[in-house]
């Protein structure tokens, strides 16, 4: 096997959002010369799947498609088995606490999931998706974003789960008190872009994915550290990463 370039992976963003649609190319070579190697693009709703993959294929092998829903949209059993034939990489799912009496998975639905990797989205919901992703005997889970108390997140440690952490750290206390808990070692790097940016109300890009290393330790140990940490949840990431 050959040797992992360093390079950084943004495990969450979401280029497909209108608000790239007009300067996408810029985006991404920004991106590039930030030294980011791979960007896992997550959609927020079934109706984003084709763009994510056409995306996918014009930036192959740097734009790579995380495809999944929140449960509330009703996807279908057959709309998301014939999601899992085509992508075999990444889905995404949400709890919600607000909707989570609407949000409970059905079994048909998780134990399809767990085919895969997990990019979590649990918004107000951490202990609740961490119990359900326990239960269930999910490994390779990201938990994106991450809301929760410390205490919860490390319930999601001693599972073997991941947390990625966005740029908007630097503005959040409850963000940072989750960073001096958790080990590098659970820890990649997001953008979670357009959204969660340094700034309030400036788009957030995934260029920024480094505005995390005010708040973590030496800018390389970061790097190498998340990224092997990313090639642990995403192996297929392996072979953009060789030198």
């Amino acid at each position: 096997m050959g040797t992992v370039g360093i390079g950084l992976v943004d495990c969450h963003c979401h280029v497909s959002a209108p608000d790239f649609d007009r300067d996408l190319d810029d985006v991404l070579e920004k991106a590039k010369k930030a030294n980011v190697v791979a960007l896992v693009a997550v959609a927020e709703h079934s109706g984003e799947f084709e763009k994510i993959m056409q995306l996918s294929e014009r930036y192959n092998g740097f734009v790579l498609p995380c495809l999944g829903v929140h449960p509330i949209q009703g996807l279908l059993p057959e709309d998301q088995r014939s999601v899992t034939l085509k992508v075999t990489l990444y889905i995404s799912f949400s709890l919600n606490y607000f909707n989570r009496s609407k949000t409970i998975l059905s079994q048909w639905y998780l134990k399809e999931i767990l085919l895969l990797n997990r990019n979590v989205h649990s918004r107000s919901a951490g202990r609740p998706t961490i119990n359900l992703l326990q239960e269930q005997g999910a490994d390779k889970v990201l938990l994106h974003a991450f809301d929760g108390r410390p205490s919860v997140a490390m319930q999601g440690v001693r599972a073997g789960y991941f947390f990625s952490i966005p740029p908007s750290v630097i503005r959040s206390g409850q963000k940072q008190k989750l960073v001096k808990q958790l080990p590098l070692t659970s820890i990649c790097l997001e953008t979670d872009s357009p959204a969660l940016g340094p700034e309030k109300q400036v788009r957030n890009e995934p260029w920024n994915i480094l505005f995390q290393q005010n708040i973590l330790i030496s800018v390389e140990e970061v790097i190498e550290v998340t990224t092997q940490n990313a090639l642990k949840l995403f192996p297929k990431l392996r072979h953009l990463l060789q030198k």
